[in-house]
């Protein structure tokens, strides 16, 4: 069976190459398309596709509040918005993602032809529909991040084996039946990747800190340049911590969260004590910059053990080779559940290759870097950091 897709904008030129570009796939089928979100809302109920593609600003209502209307309905199929590459569109973006889309792609620009643009649409977008309409297809899967705690905590618990507190009220679910012993001294900087549904996952983990951890925590999440300015600023009003885009030689600073400015790779300098930020437009790693593997590698040259690594919702595997070495370096790995990711790619691939000492839901996570990092005593005179 075809996937079948609504196309939602309200340019004519945009419609027909979307069309195309998802038509050209044997598995897709258009079903049809509309002009502006009014419209998309009467198509969905006529047509009841597996995915829609949201365009943001149109006229009579525009992507974001159609959204918001369709999750208020009850229409849980995956919608992925079709943004453009500004400032404007990446705060529209994380408002359509933070109102339940389920992921975004952005406009083609600077393309040279027609045929460039729906190859790079369709190389980007196809993947995406795919894994997000399986997932949504799963009688066990999760609709959205965006919704209920409640899903979470309804699964049966799993008393938690590992050394450090277990979150309140947590619902641990497990990959397998022997996880790792985790470590126990003193953690020294926190490390968060994240991609497909990271943003909301990100607001969730960060917004549910009680205070400021007594240490740096360094996120890399799968966006390009703009987006993750706007995802910062995001950040920084949901929680107690400092939220900053990172840049080239900002040192250390417990509290702080430091997020890999897209197009760069965000890797650590120094020493264990003089810990700062090296911002790379190396090559992309698993095809990607900013890249999880690369931060994390980094991470445990310059840190070592004094590392937790925590794996969030996403696609594909980048991170699972550096939280292998994280793992074997004596470091601490948390990953996400499968119920409540988005897509359980990245933290499955850790989970899968026996690299993680704790599986949990999205809203015991906050609670569960909060315990690890309680105890720096030891730390205490190795500087800033």
């Amino acid at each position: 069976m075809p996937i079948r897709v609504l196309v939602v904008d309200d340019s004519v030129v945009i419609r027909r190459l979307l069309v195309q570009a998802l038509e050209s796939e044997a598995d897709v089928e258009v079903v049809g398309t509309a002009s502006d979100g009014l419209r998309a809302l009467a198509k969905v109920e006529q047509l009841s596709p597996d995915a829609i593609t949201m365009d943001i600003e149109m006229p009579q209502m525009d992507g974001v509040t159609a959204v918001r209307e369709l999750r208020r309905r009850g229409v849980r199929v995956p919608i992925v918005m079709f943004s453009t590459l500004t400032a404007r569109g990446a705060s529209a973006t994380l408002d359509a993602l933070a109102a339940g889309a389920s992921d975004y792609v952005t406009k083609p620009s600077n393309v040279g032809s027609l045929a460039e643009a729906l190859s790079r649409v369709a190389g980007e977008l196809v993947p995406k529909l795919r894994v997000l309409v399986d997932r949504a297809a799963r009688p066990a899967a999760r609709p959205l991040l965006g919704t209920s705690a409640a899903h979470a905590a309804a699964r049966p618990s799993v008393a938690p084996s590992t050394p450090f507190a277990a979150p309140r009220g947590a619902a641990v679910h497990r990959a397998s039946a022997t996880l790792p012993a985790a470590p126990t001294h003193p953690v020294r900087a926190v490390v968060v990747g994240s991609s497909t549904g990271g943003p909301e996952a990100l607001s969730r983990v960060l917004g549910g800190l009680q205070r400021p951890l007594p240490v740096p925590v360094l996120v890399t999440q799968h966006m390009p340049p703009l987006f993750t300015a706007q995802l910062a600023l995001r950040l920084d009003r949901l929680g107690p911590s400092t939220v900053v885009e990172a840049s080239d030689g900002d040192v250390l600073r417990p509290g702080h969260v430091y997020v890999a400015p897209g197009d760069f790779h965000l890797e650590l300098a120094g020493t264990a004590s003089t810990a700062r930020v090296a911002l790379s437009r190396s090559e992309p790693v698993n095809f990607c910059r900013p890249s999880v593997d690369v931060m994390l590698r980094s991470a445990v040259a310059v840190l070592g053990p004094q590392l937790l690594g925590v794996m969030l919702t996403g696609m594909g595997q980048d991170g699972a080779a550096g939280a292998a070495e994280l793992v074997a370096a004596g470091g601490t790995m948390i990953s996400q559940d499968e119920a409540t990711s988005v897509v359980w790619g990245m933290p499955g691939a850790v989970a899968a290759a026996g690299t993680t000492h704790r599986i949990l839901p999205l809203d015991s996570i906050a609670d569960a870097i909060a315990a690890r990092c309680a105890d720096v005593r030891a730390l205490t005179a190795g500087g800033a950091s």
